[in-house]
């Protein structure tokens, strides 16, 4: 607790002495320094990850010692290839993925029932072997499939599945995306589709990924959604909005009162760090995240 307090001193210290000696610098350009200067507070509350697609530029390798550095436990999206290696590093793959058909041919569709069963029954046994107990899926795009007739064909497909997924203590977690942005035509665009996935489906073993930034462009009331859900998410993701850039002063949400709230839920898995860093230095964007995100 000592190191904490005199973490936060310096920090102060740091903010104040800035803004004496200095031109007047935003609370965005503030943070960012304190980052570089301090390292990770580790209040603990929220465990972190990072999603690899978004520092695709930097070796797996690189990444895994950087984000180690900084405090954060896991590299996520990643198949049964990447996982030793992020393992060599002391890290989990907190949402691993390495099955379905991509995000366009899911559940949803009938036709691809078969394939997807066997996909992901292949899969289970491999994360187990690993150590790991989550892997993504998605509902696939409508095409034409109405609401109702997605819901009724992934509940059949997914219950196809669940009987293996609790023998392997696996949960298979389906990626709540937007459909007006980036995901033009993808069927679980919205919270209160997928809880109602949830509860067709009816097994621990199968839920959500609430995506901040996909769920905010869908239908906005984050918190109030994560208060009233929460027990259907099994992962969550950020990512600032507009842009999906850096989730500091320069975007729309309050993410430090967002992890408080799913904190105060009482999760205790992951929150995958989502966006696309447009800074030069894509490392100090990520230290910044991982303080903003870890609340007291």
């Amino acid at each position: 607790m000592a190191e904490v307090s005199s973490r936060r001193s310096a920090l102060k210290s740091i903010v104040g002495s800035t803004a004496l000696l200095a031109a007047p610098i935003s609370l965005t350009e503030a943070m960012a320094a304190s980052a570089q200067a301090l390292g990770p507070v580790l209040n603990g509350r929220i465990k972190q990850s990072v999603c690899r697609w978004c520092y695709s530029k930097i070796p797996l390798e690189d990444l895994c010692k950087e984000a180690k550095a900084i405090g954060i436990q896991s590299i996520e999206l990643q198949g049964p290839k990447e996982w030793p290696i992020i393992q060599q590093y002391g890290l989990t793959c907190a949402l691993p993925n390495g099955a379905g058909m991509g995000i366009e041919k899911g559940f949803n569709n009938p036709a691809y029932h078969d394939e997807l069963v066997a996909s992901y029954e292949a899969i289970f046994p491999k994360l187990v072997e690993a150590g790991l107990n989550t892997i993504i899926c998605f509902s696939g795009n409508r095409k034409g499939i109405s609401d109702e007739e997605g819901l009724e064909h992934c509940t059949k497909g997914l219950k196809r599945l669940m009987a293996a997924a609790e023998k392997h203590k696996v949960t298979m977690i389906m990626e709540l995306l937007n459909s007006k942005v980036n995901h033009k035509d993808y069927q679980c665009d919205h919270s209160e589709w997928g809880v109602e996935l949830c509860k067709r489906v009816g097994s621990e073993r199968f839920k959500l990924l609430y995506d901040i930034y996909h769920m905010q462009i869908m239908e906005g009331d984050i918190i109030a959604s994560i208060k009233k859900n929460h027990m259907y998410f099994g992962h969550y993701h950020t990512g600032g909005v507009p842009g999906r850039a850096e989730i500091d002063d320069t975007q729309e949400l309050n993410y430090p009162a967002i992890m408080k709230a799913i904190a105060d839920t009482g999760y205790q898995g992951f929150v995958g760090q989502e966006f696309i860093p447009k800074r030069p230095d894509p490392i100090a964007s990520l230290k910044q995240a991982f303080q903003i995100c870890d609340v007291s």
